[in-house]
This record gives structure tokens, C-alpha cells and sequence, in this order.
């Protein structure tokens, strides 16, 4: 399932690319060249790439507390 249910309600935990370009209002040829040249974070899954939600809601938090957000900066980030 690509849901969590918190208060009643279903959480996406994952994107695809379409969905999340559509979501960005970006082409999805956009999204698949930030993503190949590591700009975007995504998870490849035997050749399926899906984006985890929670990277696009940590970027908006922190564009709406900060400012302008570069997403390579979340491509980038070490696991942990």
C-alpha cells in the first residue's frame, strides 16, 4: 500500500514520476532529467522510479521557513 491512514485520513508515502511532476508543475521530462543527473531525490526500483513524499514535504518546509530551496541539496543528502 502507498498510504499511511493518520486521523482518519490516507498519507501518500511515495510518488511516481508523474504524480509528483504534476505536482510540481513540471514536466515530466524535467523530472527525469533532475532526477538521472542527480538532482532530484528518487528511488529506482527494477527501473521504476518513484519519489518518496516526505522529500517533497521536507522541501516545502523548508522553502516556506528559509526561502528558496535547491532541490539537489535533498538528491544529495546521506541516508540515515
Amino acid at each position: 500500500m502507498n498510504a499511511n491512514v493518520i486521523s482518519g485520513r490516507q498519507v501518500r508515502r511515495f510518488y511516481d514520476v508523474a504524480e509528483a511532476a504534476e505536482l510540481l508543475r513540471l514536466s515530466e521530462p524535467t523530472l527525469y532529467r533532475a532526477i538521472r543527473a542527480g538532482e532530484f531525490p528518487a528511488i529506482r526500483v527494477r527501473g521504476r522510479l518513484v519519489i518518496p513524499a516526505r522529500a517533497i514535504d521536507d522541501m516545502e518546509t523548508s522553502a516556506l521557513a528559509n526561502g528558496l530551496v535547491d532541490a539537489r541539496t535533498y538528491a544529495l543528502r546521506p541516508a540515515g
